[in-house]
């Protein structure tokens, strides 16, 4: 059989990697179309990597622009070209952006026998911090682009349980699973070292205008006036100084190591950290991150406010605290804990990530769909 994986972002390619091999080892011919620009760093991909044909695609500069909608619409134009050329048996699409939805679902119309994957990593305009703006006509049609488009597909797979509510109508009827994003295992050595007369926290990724700044000044304020705390920053964004200042000006010493990629050197952050940060503005549509993911990797419980997929795991597994209006009552419970009760979550978030975001589990979960659709 031959499938072919759409993808524009770089940023999905743990996941594009995934299915790649799966696909591969299932003994199928595999070729990976995505755009060539990196998103986060703003700059054109280099570096060949096989099994990949990179599309040229327009640079942007501004995650909320007219040029990245532009750039997303070429780059699907371009790479449904390819897709043309290729014929394949199996098209997996990752939604965002919306226009490959759009080119997806014209190509299947042509092509009815051959199998549709849409994999929903993100929603737009839903998950955007544009308040109210997502009521106007411009943001429907948007949302619509994809809604119209993954009625066309024979499976849909989303990244969190929390897109297939927010979806409901349109996914009504079709088949769908969520598939955790998942990570390679880290070779580190983890020696946790707690001081119970004062409180750590970590803030770990991409700093930008979706995090609750406000939030994380309202816990450090709260926590402060018990016991005092350090905020260790690993990361860098447009929101950077800002995180900084509010933060010093709420009474947390703060250490900011900018960029860190090497595992053990994080591991080393945050075998001093009580807690991983987890708080994003109440107006983002998201049931898990990226960055709860990464803490869960290296057994750092959360101090979280996202709801659904993430607040039913701190609540079920005992890997952290959801962060409600009732500050108080949740800072009350941080205060109490000892050094064993910090280990004992420290164990469970690390079953957390076996459990649901190893790359066993991606596997496992990848058989069980399709074998279900019959590849």
């Amino acid at each position: 059989m031959n499938a072919v994986i759409v993808n524009c972002f770089d940023t999905y390619e743990d996941r594009v990697d995934l299915i790649y091999q799966f696909l591969k080892k299932q003994g199928h011919d595999v070729i990976v179309i995505q755009s060539d620009f990196r998103h986060f760093k703003k700059v054109k991909r280099e570096n060949p990597k096989e099994g990949f044909t990179f599309v040229e695609s327009k640079p942007y500069y501004k995650n909320l622009s007219v040029q990245r909608l532009s750039s997303h619409y070429k780059f699907a134009r371009d790479a449904f070209k390819v897709v043309e050329e290729i014929k394949p048996d199996l098209l997996y699409t990752f939604v965002p952006p919306n226009s490959l939805a759009k080119f997806s679902a014209k190509y299947k119309q042509k092509n009815p026998k051959m199998k549709l994957i849409f994999d929903l990593m993100d929603l737009w305009p839903e998950t955007m911090p544009t308040g109210n703006l997502k009521k106007l006509p411009p943001f429907i049609f948007w949302g619509a682009l994809r809604d119209r488009s993954i009625r066309y597909s024979d499976f849909v797979i989303t990244e969190c349980d929390l897109y297939q509510s927010v979806l409901k109508k349109p996914l009504k009827e079709l088949k769908i699973e969520t598939l955790y994003l998942t990570k390679k295992g880290i070779n580190v050595v983890s020696k946790p070292k707690f001081c119970e007369d004062e409180i750590h926290l970590s803030y770990l990724g991409s700093i930008n205008n979706i995090i609750d700044i406000q939030k994380i000044q309202e816990i450090i304020q709260a926590i402060k006036k018990v016991k005092p705390v350090t905020l260790h920053i690993i990361g860098d964004g447009e929101s950077k100084q800002d995180l900084i200042d509010v933060s010093k000006s709420a009474g947390a010493t703060v250490i900011y190591y900018g960029k860190v990629y090497d595992s053990q050197v994080k591991q080393n952050i945050f075998d001093k950290c009580h807690f991983g940060l987890n708080i994003m503005k109440a107006t983002v549509c998201v049931g898990l991150t990226m960055k709860s993911i990464d803490y869960f990797q290296h057994r750092v419980p959360i101090l979280n406010n996202i709801s659904a997929d993430t607040a039913k795991l701190v609540d079920g597994y005992d890997i952290g605290y959801n962060i409600h209006e009732d500050l108080k009552g949740s800072v009350d419970k941080i205060l109490c804990l000892n050094s064993k009760d910090h280990i004992k979550m420290r164990i469970n978030t690390q079953n957390v990530f076996d459990q649901f975001f190893s790359m066993e589990a991606g596997i496992k979960k990848l058989d069980s769909i399709f074998r279900e659709i019959g590849i």
